[in-house]
């Protein structure tokens, strides 16, 4: 009896075991780490030097799969894939490569499967298509811009720490629903507040009116605040990506500027006019007549500064209300050129335009 019921307490361990084994090909293992798509634009992180040591370089040069082999443990933190976007230096970005590549981020973010898209963007407009995105993205997930100072055959190589860190950033829980980020350098900004600030360092980016996002050592992201401005799933520019965008021109001010750039950018066919003014957006009597005779025509005048920092806000410097600006608040004239570009595909009215330069 005792050995009857011993035998058939053996044979349900072994029935156990046998169930519990492989028959057979093996069913794959769902792989644990987020997915994140990289989206590759060109710029210095892809750049390469006719021969070592040279100081000029082809920027885009090396394909995003270069880029993703060149970072060590990176598919260790998350499922890489990568997509070639374009293979530009950031000075030729065009409005057809933002359509593209918002309508792509958007493509890329609407898959259940996918956590977060980082984007490899030259350093030199990196500020305005981050501010692009941040405006047109109809998603709370991460969109992360990464650029280097260095070529990737340069010495010491700022791209591949840069990449790995800026893919940390977008698998990150605590990145989700802060809008377009950009990381160089072990800092995270936000898209909306980054300015490049120097031609050649490391720690070329600031955000000198409300502070970087947070920081991020070898993939260890340490957060602050959160931002108050209307962004990816508020914005009334999500998802809604048209295929052209209106022309906007930055007029400079100095020191004894006249009217004729004003005059050569609306026979140019420009429909929004974006003042960097001096001080608290402000310039020569002469150009701020031109461009108060062009807001009476029609075209939308905002005024910012070209000072880096604070805010133009309205009727301080001038009457706006008198001559028809709109106050620019805190962008500066780049960011404000994309924010007009996109409000004039909504609204001529300037009284709307001012409304949402309050709110973005």
């Amino acid at each position: 009896m005792q050995v009857t019921k011993r035998w058939g307490m053996l044979s349900a361990a072994f029935l156990a075991v046998a169930l519990a084994l492989p028959s057979g090909a093996a069913e794959p293992k769902a792989n644990p780490k987020p997915k994140v798509v990289i989206l590759a634009t060109g710029g210095t992180i892809a750049g390469a030097q006719p021969k070592p040591g040279d100081v000029g370089y082809k920027a885009g040069a090396y394909p995003v799969s270069a880029l993703i082999k060149a970072v060590p443990g990176i598919d260790e933190i998350a499922q890489i894939s990568g997509e070639q976007i374009a293979s530009i230096g950031s000075q030729d970005m065009t409005d057809a490569v933002w359509v593209k590549l918002g309508r792509r981020v958007n493509e890329v973010l609407a898959d259940p499967s996918v956590s977060g898209v980082v984007v490899t963007h030259g350093t030199d407009t990196m500020e305005e298509t981050g501010f692009f995105l941040n405006l047109v993205t109809k998603s709370n997930k991460p969109v992360v811009l990464v650029g280097s100072m260095r070529p990737a055959t340069a010495v010491s190589a700022d791209g591949p720490m840069n990449l790995y860190n800026a893919t940390a950033v977008a698998v990150d829980p605590n990145a989700r629903g802060r809008g377009v980020l950009v990381v160089l350098n072990d800092v995270v900004h936000y898209a909306r507040e980054t300015t490049k600030t120097n031609t050649t360092s490391l720690d070329t980016f600031a955000s000198p009116n409300r502070g970087p996002a947070g920081f991020v050592l070898f993939g260890k992201v340490r957060w602050f605040s959160k931002p108050t401005w209307r962004h990816t799933t508020e914005s009334a520019f999500a998802g809604a990506i048209p295929d052209t965008l209106p022309r906007v021109d930055i007029i400079y001010a100095h020191a004894n500027v006249g009217p004729e750039y004003v005059q050569a950018s609306l026979a140019a066919g420009a429909k929004g006019l974006v003042l960097a003014g001096v001080g608290d957006g402000n310039g020569t009597q002469a150009l701020i007549e031109a461009l108060s005779a062009a807001a009476k025509k029609g075209v939308v005048v905002v005024r910012s500064s070209r000072t880096n920092s604070g805010a133009v806000a309205r009727n301080v410097e001038l009457d706006d209300d008198k001559l028809g600006f709109v106050a620019a608040q805190e962008l500066n004239p780049q960011k404000a050129r994309v924010l007009l570009q996109l409000a004039l595909t909504k609204t001529k009215d300037c009284a709307a335009i001012q409304e949402m330069f309050e709110q973005y």
